[in-house]
C-alpha cells in the first residue's frame, strides 16, 4: 500500500484541497492520500510542523509526508544563499517532501537524517507559479517508482533554520508557552514531560495559567481524575502537558481555552516547591 500524508494551508472551504487530490491521483494512480490537516494557518510552518511531529510515527514505513505550506521555491538573483528548494528528507524509514523554507528544521530528529537532497527546479519552462504539478508530483512519482533519492535530487547537509518558542528555566521554574489549541479547547504546551521531571526533580509544583487565579498542583492520568468541568492537566501521548477541561467542549460548557481563556502564545508556569524551599506550597495562596 503506498501512503502519501498530506499538511497543507488550503483550507477546506474552496476547491483547492479536493484539485491538490486529484492531481496527485492522476499522477500517480494507486495511491491511498490521508489528510493530517489543511487547517494549517496560512505560511505557518511551526504549526504545520506541529502536526507532522504528532502523527508520521504512526505511519508504517515506506510512508510520503507531503507537506504544502509555503511550499513554492524562491529564487533570489545575486544571493543564491537566500534560495529556497524544494526537498525530499529521508528519516526513520520515511520520506519528507516539501519545501526547506525552514520547515525541515522543526521537525523531530531532522538533524538525524537518513539522507537530504535537493531537487532541480532550474529546468527551462519551467513555471514556480505550479510547483505541485512541476517539481512535488513528479518527484513523489520517482519515489513511488523505486528511485533512491541521489537519483531524483542533489545531495545537501544543510537545511535552512527556523526558530520557535521553546520553554526557558530558571531556579525551580519552566515558563512555556501554549503552542496550540485544539477542537476540544485543550490546550497544548510546549513543556514536555522529560523536562518537567529533569527541573522538578519529583518535587511538589504548581502550574500557574493565564491568571494567577487559575492554578493546577497535580498532574492527572486521564480525564476522568477530575470531576465533569473541573480543569486537569496532564501529559498527551506526545509527551507535552496539556490543559484541558473534563467533557469541556463548545456544545457542553466549553473548553479550556474558553473558561480559563487560554490562546496560543499565553504564557504557562510551573514552579517547583523542594521539600525545606521558603514558602510552603499552603503559602502561596494566603
Amino acid at each position: 500500500m503506498k501512503i502519501i500524508t498530506l499538511t497543507s494551508d488550503l483550507g477546506l472551504a474552496d476547491h483547492y484541497v479536493a484539485s491538490l487530490k486529484g492531481r496527485l491521483y492522476s499522477a500517480l494512480g494507486d495511491v491511498t492520500l490521508v489528510d493530517i490537516s489543511h487547517q494549517v494557518q496560512a505560511f505557518n510552518i511551526a504549526q504545520a510542523a506541529f502536526f507532522v511531529n504528532n502523527s508520521w510515527k504512526d505511519f508504517p514505513d515506506g510512508t510520503i509526508h507531503f507537506i504544502d505550506v509555503d511550499s513554492t521555491p524562491t529564487v533570489n538573483i545575486g544571493k543564491p544563499e537566500l534560495n529556497t528548494y524544494p526537498v525530499i528528507m529521508e528519516k526513520a524509514g520515511h520520506y519528507f517532501v516539501g519545501c526547506d523554507n525552514g520547515i525541515f528544521s522543526l521537525l523531530d530528529g531532522y538533524e538525524n537524517a537518513d539522507k537530504i537532497v535537493r531537487l532541480d527546479f532550474s529546468s527551462a519552462g519551467l513555471s514556480l507559479k505550479h510547483a505541485v504539478s512541476n517539481i512535488y508530483i513528479p518527484a513523489i512519482q520517482q519515489l513511488l517508482k523505486g528511485k533512491k533519492l541521489q537519483e531524483i535530487g542533489e545531495e545537501t547537509e544543510k537545511l535552512r533554520q527556523a526558530y520557535t518558542t521553546r520553554a526557558t528555566l530558571g531556579k525551580d521554574l519552566i515558563k512555556g508557552t501554549i503552542i496550540h489549541v485544539d477542537q476540544y479547547g485543550n490546550a497544548i504546551v510546549n513543556i514536555t514531560h522529560e523536562l518537567f521531571h529533569e527541573v522538578g526533580k519529583g518535587n511538589a509544583f504548581t502550574i500557574f495559567l493565564k491568571s494567577s487565579s487559575y492554578f493546577i498542583d497535580q498532574i492527572s492520568d486521564t480525564y476522568s481524575d477530575v470531576a465533569t468541568g473541573e480543569k486537569l492537566a496532564f501529559f498527551n501521548e506526545n509527551g507535552f502537558l496539556e490543559i484541558a477541561i473534563n467533557k469541556g467542549t463548545e456544545g457542553n460548557g466549553g473548553g479550556a481555552n474558553r473558561l480559563l481563556g487560554l490562546n496560543v502564545k499565553d504564557i504557562v508556569r510551573v514552579e517547583f516547591h523542594p521539600a525545606g524551599s521558603k514558602d510552603s506550597i499552603q503559602d502561596l495562596f494566603k
